[in-house]
């Protein structure tokens, strides 16, 4: 009877080492638990957000224990109203949105995306007369929404070209690609600002052009931010570690594979190809590799609240960005 009673202990212990050493290397049909963050893009076709996809694609979020559930919205404002009704937890939107913060948005600023303006330019009608800068006075140019990285883009146009407000007009377009194309078909604007890669795209078929890059007159700007609801920030620091990981880890393998990520790339935006190739060399060397804030890009967003007349004067940025969550070297 001992006997058998020792087999059995001694059968007992060694399925215990063995239960133990596939939980140890992730074999065992016991996994961790998978964090769920719901993450929304503020457009579907800006170049900026890929990590996104290609993390999803490559199952880098997956592999740091984070579920990511896409959620695409039509312009910052209503990112971040989302954001206010606790219907996102990450947000991948614009620098100039910081004031939604400083105005209450229960959110904080936890990662750069992209800290030059490479992504955008001016897209004009393909049998356009305006050929430059200058030929937009007294002309109608599409932007996403009032308060928007895109109307301070227009703004800057009226800088460099010394103009009066009333010498470019603005019409608000929602920030969705198909709107802003139909008003450029249509005529109700005659030039767009959006991502460079849209005019492009369009002059493949005949329907539009890129007039020029905005990073031939603006300098360094925090273009793109990750922001993270408060309560995720305060209850689980780990799963915005854990989503900040993915996402860097995500640019790194960009970084290393032009080709697959182009080829995501097409497939979340349906541009050609060869659009997807010219806007990895244009974007991919402003895209943050470690997620800090620069000095300069910085003060150029905060500067930029004051001329959108969004703030009476520029903040302290301290209090709306960190680096706490920011992978570790």
């Amino acid at each position: 009877m001992r006997s058998h009673r020792n087999k059995f202990i001694n059968l007992a212990s060694c399925g215990l080492v063995v239960v133990a050493a596939l939980l140890c290397t992730g074999i065992g049909t016991v996994a961790r638990a998978e964090t769920t963050l719901r993450v929304g893009k503020a457009n579907d076709i800006a170049f900026t957000f890929l990590p996104l996809d290609v993390g999803m694609h490559e199952h880098l979020f997956q592999k740091n224990g984070i579920k990511v559930q896409p959620i695409v919205f039509g312009g910052t404002a209503k990112i971040h109203q989302a954001m206010v009704a606790g219907s996102i937890d990450v947000a991948l939107a614009a620098g100039t949105d910081i004031p939604y913060l400083i105005k209450g948005a229960p959110e904080i600023g936890v990662g750069a995306i992209a800290v030059t303006p490479a992504l955008f330019g001016i897209v004009v009608g393909y049998h356009s007369p305006i050929h430059s800068l200058a030929d937009l006075k007294h002309k109608k140019i599409g932007v996403s929404t009032v308060g928007s990285l895109t109307q301070w883009i227009a703004l800057q146009v009226i800088k460099k070209e010394h103009w009066q407000p009333k010498d470019l007009t603005l019409v608000y377009t929602g920030g969705r690609a198909a709107a802003e194309i139909a008003a450029l078909k249509t005529h109700e604007i005659n030039a767009i600002v959006s991502a460079s890669a849209l005019g492009w795209n369009l002059e493949l078929h005949k329907a539009g052009r890129l007039l020029l890059p905005v990073s031939d007159f603006i300098g360094p700007f925090l273009l793109n931010v990750i922001y993270v609801s408060d309560h995720l920030a305060q209850h689980d620091p780990q799963a915005v570690r854990n989503f900040l990981k993915g996402w860097y880890e995500s640019i790194a393998f960009m970084a290393s594979h032009k080709a697959q990520t182009v080829a995501i790339a097409h497939q979340v935006t349906h541009f050609a190809t060869a659009v997807q190739d010219k806007q990895y060399d244009a974007v991919m060397p402003s895209m943050s590799r470690d997620g800090t804030f620069p000095a300069a890009a910085t003060a150029a967003v905060a500067k930029s609240f004051v001329e959108l007349h969004l703030l009476p004067k520029e903040p302290d940025m301290s209090k709306y960005l960190t680096t706490r969550f920011l992978p570790r070297k």
